[in-house]
């Protein structure tokens, strides 16, 4: 039979990328990289490295009345290395999952119990895609883009997060603009927001100068 020289070439190519270990557990007692942990030794790996019992319900008594309790990596070592990881997500009435982005991956939600009025904003246009989602429903977030989650009923609201990464990363917003040492005047050039307003911010969630 013959076989185009492009279609063994495809296949080459192809066998060629594929991965040569069946899997690179993380060595947790190595710092973590930018392509992710080093594998533990393959002797040393048990199947207790690939099951994760810590996706418990969170304290919600805080700030945001939220909690997220990660299965990345760090957490995880199994999903090192395999594009994956997963995430629980608590809500107590009123509670929010402020505006945030995952710079390596993109996530999918799924909701448990209770409603979650969830969306994000494109980065072209800035548009706003917005839903309300209950029990069963599925929303997805485009890596990188700006997304939040807000317990919109009457209960407390559990969903599960999934990501196409060992480790998404994580920047919220508030965060990153309130709770450092950013000088203020710079925060109301750049942002357009009242002084006063940002050292208001700054008082509740830890941010100085």
């Amino acid at each position: 039979m013959f076989i185009p020289s492009l279609f063994i070439f495809s296949l080459l190519f192809a066998s060629s990328q594929a991965s040569v270990v069946d899997f690179c557990v993380a060595d947790l007692s190595l710092p973590n990289g930018p392509a992710g942990y080093s594998c533990k030794k393959p002797s040393t790996v048990t199947e207790n490295d690939f099951a994760y019992s810590g996706l418990v319900p969170g304290n919600t008594s805080n700030i945001i009345k939220a909690a997220v309790t990660p299965a990345f990596d760090a957490q995880f070592p199994g999903v090192n290395g395999l594009g994956i990881s997963i995430a629980r997500i608590d809500l107590a009435v009123d509670g929010v999952i402020p505006m945030h982005t995952h710079p390596g991956a993109s996530e999918i939600l799924i909701v448990i119990q209770g409603t979650i009025c969830a969306g994000f904003i494109s980065s072209f246009d800035n548009v706003i895609y917005l839903k309300t989602l209950y029990k069963g429903d599925v929303m997805v977030f485009p890596q990188g883009l700006l997304h939040f989650q807000i317990n919109s009923g009457t209960t407390t609201a559990l969903a599960y997060a999934s990501f196409g990464s060992a480790n998404p990363g994580l920047q919220i917003v508030d965060f990153a603009f309130f709770k450092n040492n950013l000088p203020t005047e710079l925060l109301a050039k750049t942002t357009f927001l009242d002084i006063a307003q940002i050292k208001k911010l700054k008082a509740v969630l830890g941010g100085t100068n």
